[in-house]
This record gives C-alpha cells, structure tokens and sequence, in this order.
C-alpha cells in the first residue's frame, strides 16, 4: 500500500474500518499526505495491532 493509494480511496476505506471497529473517530482516522506512517501508528495504538497487521486489514477492505 503507497502514499496514493491510500490517499486515493481514503473515504471509502475510512468508512468501511469505522464499520468494522466501531471505536475509531475520525480524528483517529485523519490522513495527511506525507502522515502514513502516523495514521498507522494511530491505529496501531488504537487497535492494539502491529504496523504488518494493519497494512493487512486496509489491503483488505
């Protein structure tokens, strides 16, 4: 998953993790260009996953 991607289809796939673990806000989910790596750690926190385990559920959805 790059930078594009994500930024891409953002909307979408914010809708679809807020769905899927109802406790995320849209501050948790806020992407910047550049901030990937900060939107991950985020969830990672969030969501008590790994960095691996994240890119995982987002390539998913």
């Amino acid at each position: 998953m790059n930078t594009t991607e994500v930024s891409g289809s953002w909307n979408a796939t914010k809708g679809k993790l807020k769905q899927k673990f109802a406790m995320l806000t849209d501050n948790d989910l806020m992407f910047a260009d550049g901030k990937k790596d900060e939107l991950i750690g985020r969830l990672q926190v969030r969501l008590g996953k790994t960095k691996e385990e994240m890119l995982e559920i987002i390539a998913r959805l």
